[in-house]
């Protein structure tokens, strides 16, 4: 079995594709009008993920179908500096 770390090799993927984000954050229902505000009309689906065991953090699945790599980076980029979003994965 082959370790991605110890290769080269960088992982195509080809688009249009489904695509799942892991968004993060304090509050489903700020989580959920960020992405509505981030993705404006772009098709999507946001389904609950976890809950913190101290209750800080929520997170949620966002899914949705990328048209191409840049598309991909762009709505991560967006996310991520979106105030009600702590992270994304």
């Amino acid at each position: 079995m082959t370790d991605l770390d110890d290769t080269d090799q960088k992982i195509v993927w080809t688009y249009p594709c489904e695509w799942t984000y892991k968004v993060i954050g304090y509050q489903e229902k700020s989580i959920r009008q960020a992405i509505s505000e981030v993705l404006m009309d772009k098709a999507f689906e946001v389904s609950f993920s976890n809950q913190s065991r101290t209750l800080k953090y929520v997170s949620v699945n966002l899914d949705l179908v990328l048209e191409s790599e840049t598309e991909r980076e762009e709505i991560y980029m967006t996310l991520k500096k979106h105030p009600a979003i702590k992270m994304v994965l």
